[in-house]
């Protein structure tokens, strides 16, 4: 059986049911198309992981019956930090998916004297946001 692991900023306690909703509830109903009853862990980046079970689906969210608390995956106690230039298109996305997945703490895009990508303030709020976003799917 796969290990299903879905973020949420939620805080998280044993025995306490969370909701998800938006779209970590989409992904878990459409995507990965869980039932009733059907196991799952949810994280928030504080550490730990706590598995559960999928209690009910209804208006647009899941309910998700937490059963306990147990250690995240280790991770390395190297900090590593990324310093990339700003790429064009995807490619950037394949870097902070990649990044995270290998264990990078910290990455810093920067924009150099002979990027191409040319952002103004607003577009570079948006693409932070969306890096974010990437980031917290490689988990």
């Amino acid at each position: 059986m796969r290990l299903i692991r879905v973020y949420t900023p939620a805080d998280l306690h044993a025995g306490s049911t969370v909701r998800l909703e938006g779209g970590a509830a989409t992904h878990v109903v459409r995507v990965l198309r869980l039932r009733g009853g059907d196991p799952i862990t949810l994280f928030n980046g504080d550490g730990w992981e706590h598995p559960g079970v999928v209690s009910t689906i209804r208006g647009g969210g899941v309910d998700v019956e937490i059963a306990g608390r147990v250690a995240g995956l280790e991770e390395s106690p190297l900090a590593l930090t990324l310093v990339q230039g700003v790429a064009r298109g995807e490619r950037m996305d394949l870097v902070v998916q990649k990044a995270t997945e290998l264990g990078v703490a910290r990455i810093v895009p920067v924009l150099t004297e002979r990027c191409v990508v040319k952002l103004d303030e607003r577009q570079g709020r948006r693409k932070l946001a969306h890096w974010q976003a990437v980031t917290v799917a490689a988990c």
